[in-house]
C-alpha cells in the first residue's frame, strides 16, 4: 500500500491493503466453498482485492455515499504479542468492535480460520500462522461529493479530493476511498500517490507510472517540493508572517499530535517528538475568523492543525484540536464530524445510532435481500440489518483545511478554493 510517509516519500500502492485471497475465493464471480464451514449461504459471492469497485456498489442517501455490504476475507499473520493466546481471546482483546459471543460463533462456524483450517475455540495460536476472518463487510459512509479531475496527463492525474473520503483502502474503508471511487466511476487505477488526511480536502496528485512516481519521490526527498494549504481559524490572525518551529509528537493510540513545549533549557517531558516547522500567512479576516495560508516545511502527522492550536488560532471546526481556552460558544455547531474525537476502529465498539435504527426498519428479515437496494442481510453479522457500521450516524463534515497547491522544479499543480474560504 502506498502512502506519503512522514518525510514525504512515495511508495507503491497495490490494489488493497489486504493480502491476496486464497484460490478458493480469487474471483468476485465465484461462490466460496470452505472446507468444514457452516452457516454460509451457498450462493455467497466473495470479493477479492483484485476486483475493483463498480458503480452499482454504491448507495446515495441524504447527501451521503454508502457502500452495499459485501462478503470479504480479512487476512493477518500472527504477531509476537498474539502467540500463546487462544483464537477467541486474541480476537476478543485485539478486535473489540465485536462481542466475544460473536467470535465464539465465528470460530465454530468456520468464519475464523487458521492456515485455511477450522480450529476449536480453545486453539492456541502460534508464530507465523495466517489467520483469516470471513466477514460481511460494512463500510462507513462518506459525503457524496464526487472526485473531480483537475488535470489528466500521460504520467499524472490531479484530482480534488473531497473531505471525509480516505485516499486509499485502510481500516474499515475500501470502496469508499478516492482510489476506489476513481476505479468505479472513472476507470482510473493509479499506482502511486501521496496522501491527505481523511477529513482534509484539496489537491491530490496521482502518478500513473513508476517513472513519474520515482521523479516525485526524489524531488520530495531533496526538499524541492513546496506544499500550500489554506485553513479557516478562529480569531483575528496576526498580519505578520508567523513561523512555528516546534517538535510534533504523534500518539497513535490517541490518534492525536501534541507540541513539545520548552521551559528555558528544559523540555516539559522527555523529548521524543519530530522536528516540525510551518509558515503561516493571513489571507483575510472578518474580525471573528481568518483565512490563513499554511506552508508546512516538514511533514508530520496533523502538523498544521497542532501548530495552529499552538499559536492560539485553531481550525474553527477541528474538534480534536480546539484549544481549551476557546469559548465553546464560539465553536458551537462548527465541529467537523465526530470521527475527529471518536475513532471507530478494530479497537473499540460504539452503539448504533438513531439513523441506523431508522434504516433497519426498512430492511427485510435476516438472510433476505433488501427490496430496493439489493444487498444481503447476513444472519451472523453484528452490523446487519443496518447499512452502515455501528457508531456511524451519517453525519459528516469536512475539516476547514484544504490543500491548494503543490509546486516543484518546473511544475505546479493547483486546486480551487472551497466555498468556506470566502468570508465576509
Amino acid at each position: 500500500m502506498a502512502t506519503l510517509g512522514a518525510g514525504g516519500t512515495l511508495s507503491l500502492l497495490f490494489s488493497d491493503r489486504s493480502p491476496k485471497l486464497n484460490p478458493k475465493s480469487i474471483s468476485c464471480k465465484c461462490t466460496l466453498s470452505m472446507k468444514g464451514s457452516q452457516n454460509f449461504p451457498m450462493d455467497v459471492v466473495w470479493e477479492s482485492p483484485e476486483n475493483p469497485p463498480k458503480p452499482e456498489d454504491y448507495i446515495f442517501r441524504d447527501g451521503m455515499r454508502l457502500v452495499k455490504p459485501y462478503y470479504f476475507e480479512f487476512i493477518s499473520h500472527v504477531k509476537s504479542r498474539w502467540v500463546g493466546k487462544t483464537i477467541v481471546d486474541l480476537f476478543t482483546h485485539e478486535f473489540r468492535q465485536r462481542p466475544q459471543e460473536y467470535y465464539l460463533a465465528a470460530v465454530n462456524a468456520g468464519r475464523i480460520q487458521v492456515d485455511d483450517q477450522m480450529v476449536h475455540v480453545s486453539y492456541v495460536v502460534q508464530s507465523s500462522q495466517k489467520i483469516s476472518h470471513f466477514v460481511h463487510r460494512h463500510e462507513p459512509p462518506v459525503m457524496a461529493w464526487g472526485v473531480s479531475i483537475l488535470e489528466k496527463g500521460t504520467d499524472v492525474v490531479t484530482v480534488c479530493k473531497p473531505a471525509s473520503v480516505p485516499v486509499h483502502p485502510c481500516g474499515q474503508y475500501r470502496k469508499n476511498t478516492v482510489v476506489g471511487i476513481l476505479e468505479a466511476e472513472r476507470d482510473i487505477a493509479p499506482l502511486f500517490l501521496h496522501r491527505l488526511d481523511r477529513l482534509v480536502s484539496g489537491l491530490l496528485i496521482l502518478a500513473r507510472s513508476a517513472a513519474a512516481a520515482d521523479r516525485f519521490r526524489k524531488q520530495i526527498e531533496a526538499g524541492k517540493v513546496k506544499k500550500e494549504y489554506i485553513a479557516k481559524v478562529l480569531g483575528v490572525f496576526p498580519e505578520e508572517e508567523q513561523v512555528v518551529d516546534a517538535n510534533v509528537d504523534y500518539d497513535a493510540r490517541e490518534g492525536k499530535s501534541s507540541v513539545e513545549l520548552w521551559d528555558g533549557d528544559h523540555c516539559n517531558r522527555t523529548r521524543k517528538g519530530k522536528v516540525a516547522s510551518t509558515r503561516f500567512t493571513r489571507i483575510s479576516t472578518n474580525g471573528i475568523q481568518s483565512i490563513v495560508k499554511c506552508e508546512p516545511l516538514t511533514g508530520r502527522t496533523h502538523q498544521i492543525r497542532v501548530h495552529l492550536q499552538y499559536l492560539g488560532y485553531p481550525i474553527g471546526n477541528d474538534a480534536l484540536y480546539l484549544s481549551e481556552t476557546v469559548s465553546l460558544r464560539s465553536a458551537k455547531r462548527t465541529c467537523a464530524d465526530r470521527a475527529t474525537t471518536t475513532t471507530v476502529t478494530e479497537d473499540c465498539e460504539a452503539s448504533g445510532s438513531v439513523e441506523d435504527h431508522q434504516i433497519s426498519e426498512k430492511l427485510t428479515e435476516s438472510g433476505e435481500m433488501h427490496p430496493k437496494e439489493d444487498f444481503r442481510i447476513d444472519p451472523m453479522c453484528t452490523n446487519c440489518p443496518n447499512l452502515a457500521p455501528h457508531g456511524y450516524d451519517g453525519h459528516e463534515e469536512g475539516l476547514w483545511l484544504h490543500c491548494v497547491r503543490y509546486s516543484g522544479p518546473n511544475w505546479t499543480y493547483e486546486c480551487p478554493y472551497p466555498t468556506w474560504a470566502f468570508i465576509e
